[in-house]
């Protein structure tokens, strides 16, 4: 199942690429010349939420950004299981398609441990390291893990499916007075129905399902990635990747990092200061 949907060229002024993986059709754009940078989205976005990155960053850089399967414009193939793990294998495919070397990779939320949990065996290619909000451990506090329980219950995923909860109670919600009313519409038309809206519904239970490759991260990306030139762009009033518990995390992680706080910026900082992570990456990876 692919999405008919074409994204407004005024809002989204780039070329539509493809790439038959292994488990289905992955859409991403890949826009300008120079370095890399590949950007990782999380749930439940797609990569249009760094639009505003590329286009400022496209005449410096080669801007990869990448719609995982069941997101955006990829496809929604049946027998696809949405996992973490699954994400994370396809994103590898496209990397070594690609031919990406000497690359900088961008994570945010679940695009943290996709795009890193790509990388870890790939690490001898990676240039630098981006990340915003997002966590590379097994996340424990009792507030996320409520939160996975309850989105993962029947009557929650009900309301993921059939009423589009992600994107309209969660997204949208914080972006209110961010977005205009096109930009919006954005967001919502990649979901259309219940039936595209599957990997949405899958990703709430994998901050508990996906322990396993968490804790493989927590091991791995100190060990292959910590000595990686790291920018952390954060969104300082974000409530589920709290600040004070996640930057010193990722100070200990990373022996090479520079931390960029965002201090009116919440969960989707992509959205919200699009300008000082521009500066910040520009600056960080001249």
């Amino acid at each position: 199942m692919l999405i008919d949907f074409v994204p407004d060229g005024n809002l989204y002024p780039f070329e539509s690429r493809w790439f038959d993986s292994s488990a289905g059709r992955v859409h991403y754009i890949d826009e300008g010349t120079g370095p890399a940078i590949l950007f990782c989205h999380g749930a439940p976005a797609w990569s249009f939420l760094y639009r505003h990155i590329v286009k400022n960053l496209r005449d410096r850089f080669r801007c990869i950004a990448v719609d995982y399967l069941g997101f955006g414009l990829s496809e929604r193939p049946p027998g696809f299981g949405y996992t973490i793990a699954e994400h994370t294998s396809v994103l590898g495919e496209l990397i070594d398609h690609l031919r990406l070397d000497d690359f900088v990779v961008m994570g945010h939320d679940w695009g943290g441990p996709i795009g890193l949990g790509a990388v870890t065996a790939r690490a001898d290619r990676v240039r630098g390291i981006v990340l915003g909000n997002t966590a590379l451990w097994p996340i424990e506090p009792i507030g996320n893990r409520a939160f996975s329980v309850i989105m993962s219950s029947r009557p929650m995923r009900r309301r993921i499916l059939e009423q589009n909860f992600l994107i309209e109670r969660v997204l949208l919600a914080e972006l209110k007075h961010t977005l205009s009313a096109d930009e919006a519409d954005h967001y919502r038309a990649v979901q259309p129905t219940a039936d595209a809206r599957r990997g949405l519904a899958v990703t709430p239970g994998q901050i508990r399902a996906a322990r396993p490759l968490l804790e493989r991260l927590a091991r791995d990306v100190p060990a292959l990635l910590g000595d990686k030139p790291t920018l952390l762009t954060w969104g300082m009033r974000d409530m589920a990747f709290r600040p004070n518990t996640c930057i010193p995390r990722m100070r200990a992680t990373f022996a090479d990092l520079e931390v960029v706080e965002l201090p009116h910026a919440r969960h989707f900082i992509q959205e919200q200061a699009p300008d000082a992570i521009t500066a910040a990456i520009a600056k960080r990876f001249p």
